[in-house]
This record gives C-alpha cells, sequence and structure tokens, in this order.
C-alpha cells in the first residue's frame, strides 16, 4: 500500500466516518478514487486534508466530507443515471462513477471540463461523460436521471432540472435564503417535488453562460499548475457549514 492509500484509508476513517457517514458504498469508494490526482501537484501533500484546495480558474475542490455527505444523501444503489452540475476537478463525478451505473456531468468552465474529462479517462471512468455547458439547463438532450447533484448555490429550485428528474429520484440543490444557504433534499413524486431534508451550508453561486479561455491560450494541466494560478476561489465556500451527522438539521 503506497503513501497516498493509507492517506486515503485515514481520510476515511477520521474525517467521514468519525463524523458519522456510514454508507459502506460511499466510504470504500472514497478510499480507492486517488483524490490527489485531482489537486496540482504542488498541492499533493494537502490532497487529504478536510479543507477545500484551489484547482484554477477562482475554483476549487470540496473537501472530503462535502463530497462524502453528498454521495450519502443521493442514496445511490448502482443502477442509476445521475447528473452533476459543476464538475470542477472531476474528484465528486469520479466517487459517483464507482457508485452508479452512469455520471453525466456539466462545467460552465470549458477548459475544467476539458480537463477533467482528460482525467476522468486517463483514470479509466469508461461511464462518465463530461459536457461544457451551462449548469442552470442540466442535459436535457440524455435526460431523465435519477439522481441529480447541484454543486453551486441557485436562488431558487430551476425548473429546467426538475424536469429531468425520474419519479422518485433524489435532487441535491443548494439555495441561497438571504441570509444563509441551505442545502436542500428534494424528492420527485408525481408531479410534485417534495423536500425530503435540508443542512445548512456555503457554495459559491450558480452562474449563467459558458467561460472559455482566450483564443490561442493554451490549456495547463492540473499537474502542472503553479501558485498565481490557483489565486482566487473561496475555500471557505464549500459544502455543509458543520461536519458532522446532524449539520445543523432544518425541520
Amino acid at each position: 500500500m503506497n503513501d497516498y492509500a493509507v492517506a486515503r484509508r485515514r481520510m476515511v476513517r477520521e474525517q467521514l466516518a468519525a463524523a458519522g457517514l456510514d454508507d459502506r458504498r460511499v466510504l470504500k469508494a472514497m478510499e480507492a478514487v486517488p483524490r490527489h490526482r485531482f489537486v496540482p501537484r504542488l498541492l499533493h501533500h494537502r490532497a487529504h486534508q478536510d479543507c477545500a484546495l484551489p484547482i484554477g480558474f477562482g475554483q476549487t475542490i470540496s473537501r472530503p466530507f462535502t463530497v462524502g455527505l453528498m454521495s450519502c444523501l443521493l442514496g445511490l444503489q448502482g443502477h442509476e443515471r445521475v447528473l452533476e452540475i459543476g464538475t470542477g476537478s472531476g474528484y465528486q463525478a469520479a466517487v459517483l462513477a464507482a457508485l452508479c451505473r452512469e455520471v453525466v456531468t456539466v462545467e460552465r468552465v470549458a477548459p475544467l471540463a476539458r480537463r477533467a474529462g482528460r482525467l476522468l479517462a486517463d483514470l479509466g471512468y469508461a461511464n462518465v461523460t463530461v459536457h461544457a455547458a451551462d449548469g442552470r439547463e442540466g442535459a436535457p438532450d440524455v435526460a431523465p436521471f435519477d439522481a441529480i447533484v447541484v454543486t453551486a448555490c441557485a436562488p431558487h429550485l430551476p425548473q429546467a432540472l426538475v424536469a429531468q428528474l425520474a419519479e422518485g429520484g433524489y435532487l441535491l440543490l443548494p439555495v441561497d435564503k438571504g441570509r444563509e444557504q441551505i442545502l436542500f433534499r428534494y424528492q420527485r413524486r408525481g408531479q410534485e417535488v417534495m423536500i425530503e431534508r435540508s443542512v445548512s451550508c456555503r457554495f459559491v453561486p450558480l452562474l449563467p453562460g459558458i467561460q472559455d479561455l482566450p483564443a490561442g491560450e493554451p490549456e495547463t494541466p492540473v499537474d502542472t499548475l503553479t501558485a498565481d494560478q490557483l489565486s482566487g476561489g473561496d475555500p471557505a465556500a464549500d459544502g455543509p457549514a458543520d461536519p458532522g451527522p446532524e449539520a445543523r438539521p432544518h425541520a
């Protein structure tokens, strides 16, 4: 067992299981996915710490607890098709790929989408498809989905995403409630979408459109990103406000 595998095992034991996450399939997936491959080489030594890390373009990779909690809340059994809004580094998609039949993930920052797509392919995640598109619109051409997870905060529940959710499926969405953000778990029941659970959280906003590099500007692989390229972003804007099994539940 190499040092990274040891670090992943410790991460799962000390940050996830100790905080009350008990879905064995999720814990096994997060112990297997090489998290360090999704962060810049100069941050490999911090890859398994309980914090968000910059990945360029003002974006971050979510801390392990956030990825674990959101994966657990989806309640995946293995047969599902899952839509992720906000690919980022591709790490959450890799974890989901181990838990379901197919992952479709959408990223509005086109260079991040291309980078994540190449990395996921290199690592052998053949059941993940990455799209550079406006995440607010989802992926209607390949809907419906048994579960949808959104990793950015919206002002309200986007009806375009509701329309792509299969009967009985869960949709995880952070919603801006003014003084705080709330991570809601919705479930599709016929023509209604019911709120199943909610916790306080903090995520970056769900933005419109597609962002790309200026024409002719080269792309940089995640491994070779420099400190200057990693500036910006808000590591605090990442997931539940309080790690733990109850994480500020709301009625």
